[in-house]
């Protein structure tokens, strides 16, 4: 019996990964299973040996460790090394690997949905693990520009400097609204309960001619996101498709095994 599993902060329990991984596992016929832990920030390093210790075989990385748990690792992917970010862990005996299947689960999602960036214009929000993601796979599709939204100045830099795009505060918006095609939501918020400084910010936001908002969260009510779309006539997708395409990545890491996409997709929709 294989034991995989994912680490977060309280949050991890909301998480659709386990009902995700569990169904899809159990219709490919492996012996494991796929649990949450909701770990308190201050220990993520014990976190990380358990790992070890408990000869767990794989680890999912969410909300708010995609950074912090890289000391931890013995080695990361190339890919991993250049994000800054993991949000899969691989064990080969008391060795753990980190990768990053969020960019290249986000690109399928978006190639799923028809929408080439290619040449055009992006405004990302957040400055965490899932927008240095973002920022990097936006790059590598070759968007022409990519302005990053963040409240802390030093870390919006920090994504700019290191995969090009222009670093812009909440505040910048008020003035200048960027024209663009695409709108990433890389933050952890996307209703009013969750930040009303944010709801209000997106309710003054105009922006025209935008074909598409991207909000990598899902089961939120009264999603600002979503509601943003709506109000300036634009398709919106939200985090399902991208964390059904990166999980695909992340089991395909961990066995070797290669499952279509429509499993997860249909382990999605069955338990939403």
């Amino acid at each position: 019996m294989q034991v995989y599993c994912i680490l977060g902060d309280e949050r991890v329990m909301r998480s659709k990964s386990p009902i995700i991984f569990s169904t899809v596992l159990k219709r490919i016929g492996l012996k494991a299973v796929y649990v949450p832990f909701n770990v308190d920030p201050l220990r993520i390093g014990s976190a990380m040996q358990s790992i070890r210790v408990l000869n767990i075989a794989g680890a999912s990385i969410t909300i708010p460790f995609k950074e912090k748990v890289i000391p931890h690792l013995d080695v990361l992917s190339e890919g991993a090394n250049i994000i800054g970010a993991i949000n899969t862990i691989v064990r080969s005996g008391d060795n753990l690997k980190g990768y990053n299947t969020n960019a290249i689960g986000f690109m399928d999602a978006l190639n799923d949905s028809g929408f080439e960036v290619e040449g055009k214009s992006a405004l990302v929000f957040g400055t965490g693990g899932a927008a240095r993601a973002i920022v990097f796979i936006l790059n590598w599709l070759r968007t022409t520009s990519i302005f990053v939204v963040g409240r802390d100045r030093d870390k919006t830099l920090q994504i700019v400097d290191r995969f090009g795009g222009e670093a812009m505060g909440p505040e910048d918006l008020s003035d200048r609204t960027p024209t663009v095609d695409i709108v990433v939501n890389a933050t952890s918020v996307s209703s009013p309960d969750e930040s009303s400084d944010m709801a209000a910010l997106l309710e003054k936001l105009s922006l025209k001619n935008c074909e598409m908002v991207v909000d990598l969260n899902y089961g939120r009510n009264n999603n600002f996101w979503q509601d943003l779309a709506r109000r300036i006539g634009s398709r919106f997708m939200d985090g399902l498709s991208s964390l059904a395409y990166q999980s695909r990545r992340t089991l395909a890491l961990w066995t070797g095994i290669q499952v279509p996409p429509e499993e997860f997709l249909k382990a999605l929709n069955e338990n939403l």
